[in-house]
């Protein structure tokens, strides 16, 4: 009876030991799970949907190839290769470069405001925001104006243009059609990182619409030249 009692007793301790070595063993690969999942998950918050990578995407828009580092490239299901039906992008200025460990308070914004926010699309009018000035715009705004910064002059829009809450920043440019820009007012120009914005035909058949802080406005010419540039050194047609 003792050499049974023994016997069981031993079966049954052999059993229990196996189940504690297996419960130690699930909780140590959980542990591992949870530290590689977290150290994950906490470079993901901390890069707040932001990514430093500086591979550059290819991505077609019709006739046209934009070739652009990840780090440019505003939300993450479009940092890809291939064929896209829009591309938005961001940009510090006047670096005019993308996210990074040493740019992270600009892009969150813990500096003074100097992002700019890139849209391409396919063109879906004739005329660029400067040449429809005088065919349209002119139409809707309201005078006499008032200077504005960096020689532009300030317009409203009349109350059935659609453009309420908005003013129009003009400035002249010899031998070209005006420079134009519409930019928020009031209080829902302060609450924007990007109140005023202003397209131009880029490339085969595309429309770059381009928004910006209004502390820029008074420094036009540059941030206008330096989009160009920008843009002439990223976008490649067919041609």
């Amino acid at each position: 009876m003792r050499e049974a009692a023994a016997e069981d007793f031993q079966v049954v301790d052999s059993t229990f030991m196996k189940r504690v070595f297996y419960a130690f063993a699930a909780l140590a690969l959980l542990s591992v799970a949870i530290s590689v999942g977290g150290k994950w998950l906490g470079r993901s918050i901390a890069m707040a949907g932001y990514t430093d990578d500086t591979t550059v995407r290819q991505v077609v828009m019709g006739n046209n190839v934009i070739s652009v580092p990840a780090n440019f490239i505003r939300f993450d299901q479009a940092r890809r290769d291939g064929i896209a039906s829009r591309l938005d992008l961001y940009l510090r200025y006047p670096e005019m470069d993308g996210y990074s460990t040493a740019a992270r308070d600009d892009f969150n914004r813990a500096t003074v405001k100097k992002i700019i926010f890139l849209s391409f699309e396919p063109r879906m009018m004739s005329r660029d925001m400067s040449g429809r000035f005088a065919p349209i715009y002119s139409a809707l705004i309201v005078k006499p104006a008032t200077s504005g910064p960096g020689g532009t002059t300030l317009y409203g829009f009349t109350e059935k243009s659609g453009y309420l809450n908005e003013v129009m920043a003009v400035a002249e440019r010899p031998g070209k059609d005006p420079f134009v820009a519409r930019c928020l007012s009031g209080p829902s120009a302060d609450e924007s990182l990007a109140p005023c914005e202003r397209d131009i035909h880029v490339g085969d058949d595309l429309s770059l619409t381009y928004r910006f802080p209004r502390e820029l406005l008074g420094n036009w010419q540059a941030l206008d030249a330096a989009i160009a540039i920008k843009v002439a050194g990223i976008l490649k047609t067919g041609h």
